[in-house]
């Protein structure tokens, strides 16, 4: 007997503006992380070690670095004759075409291709949270409870919960209540972007909900599925939880992102990246092992390969090909692909995109809050950019500007 016919859905598309400089210039499925993986790595290692062997990633903003860093599925043994990965970009047509303007809206606008799939299962995830799950506890809990909609959930703190929506549930996991990012949320309990739905009954469901004009009229469109499919579907009594236990985070603003990767460098870190029996598979850059040269000091820190050390690292984390030359101090920082910190430079509680050189008694980041430098940007000799600013990608330390 088989299973369910199940097809993830990777929404991947959104600008991801709270990461300021860092996506400036990339989708934000494609920010690294850890040095060696991108985000999109932990949706598709979780569909593969589950057994999801159809997977979509919808593109829409900033979609080239995306593409390159796929390869085609094939880190994930997503590139098959029958199945696999696929790459779905918005278009112009007569009708369904436009601009995804939410995540309810990007289903909806291939509705099409979804039906002619005929899925019985549309597995729905996010690209941008950290978390290792297997989908098929949750496929089994979706046809336990026999609902249209399976919410996998988890706890924040309740300082937390006006990013996400929170819900309530009753003693058999029913959904009983649902509050899109509220400003006062009164529950700590909130969704993790990952929905699992009975693939007719959701595209009947959006169909019911979508505007008249929707496939007319530019501005016309279902946004979000907090806006109303979720709440709808929980007036119907038709979405139940699946508690997510373990470790969740979503690194969506710059503070979350670097808290993360402050928490990797713990002793015994949540986010374990080290086992072997449920491994975060990325595309591999094919560098030389790291090098730390004589002179160097290096504490409680993650360096990628191709790195070169001859300065002091000390709680941070180093990407590929990243050069730390001799004087230099890289404190508390994420240092990302090929960035270049001269000798006598410093970076304290700073995030350095990839291809930055900081120059020689620089100095970048310091105080409570993190300073970020964006791709190619560059710090001239002797010059200082404070915690709490930002270089856009390719400019330099002249134009540094305050972060909202």
């Amino acid at each position: 007997m088989t299973g369910p016919k199940v097809l993830a859905l990777i929404l991947a598309g959104g600008e991801g503006g709270r990461l300021d400089v860092l996506t400036q210039e990339r989708a934000k499925p494609a920010l690294p992380f850890a040095g060696v993986y991108r985000l999109i790595d932990f949706a598709l290692s979780n569909c593969m070690h589950s057994g999801v062997w159809n997977v979509w990633v919808l593109q829409q903003y900033q979609p080239h670095s995306l593409t390159e860093h796929l390869a085609n599925g094939r880190p994930w043994d997503l590139d098959r004759t029958r199945g696999g990965l696929r790459l779905l970009q918005p278009y112009l047509g007569r009708s369904e075409s436009g601009w995804y303007k939410g995540n309810a809206d990007a289903i909806y606008r291939n509705k099409t291709e979804i039906a002619r799939f005929d899925p019985d299962l549309l597995l729905v995830l996010s690209a941008d949270h950290l978390y290792k799950l297997d989908y098929g506890e949750v496929i089994g809990r979706h046809l336990d409870h026999g609902g249209a909609a399976t919410l996998v959930t988890t706890r924040v703190p309740i300082e937390d919960a006006s990013r996400f929506g929170t819900v309530k549930v009753d003693g058999d996991g029913l959904v009983t209540d649902f509050a899109y990012k509220p400003d006062e949320p009164d529950s700590d309990l909130v969704t993790t972007e990952v929905f699992l739905y009975s693939a007719r009954e959701l595209l009947a469901t959006l169909e019911k909900l979508a505007p008249d004009d929707i496939d007319d009229n530019d501005d016309a469109s279902l946004e979000d599925f907090g806006d109303e499919l979720i709440p709808h579907l929980v007036e119907q009594s038709e979405a139940f939880e699946h508690r997510l236990e373990g470790y969740w985070r979503d690194v969506g603003t710059i503070e979350s992102y670097w808290e993360a990767h402050m928490q990797l460098l713990e002793p015994e870190p949540e986010l374990d990246l080290d086992n072997p029996g449920w491994p975060i598979l990325s595309r591999t850059s094919g560098r030389a092992p790291a090098r730390v040269r004589a002179g160097a000091t290096v504490r409680e820190s993650m360096l990628s390969s191709g790195c070169e050390v001859r300065g002091l690292v000390e709680r941070s984390v180093l990407g590929p090909g990243v050069v730390v030359e001799a004087g230099a101090e890289i404190r508390s920082s994420v240092i990302l692909h090929d960035a270049v910190v001269r000798s006598g430079a410093t970076a304290d509680r700073a995030i350095v995109d990839s291809d930055v050189e900081i120059g020689a008694d620089a100095r970048v980041g310091g105080g409570s809050e993190l300073a970020v430098i964006g791709h190619g940007g560059s710090i001239r000799p002797g010059s200082q950019v404070a915690g709490g600013f930002s270089v856009d990608p390719g400019e330099t330390d002249a134009e540094a500007r305050r972060r909202d």
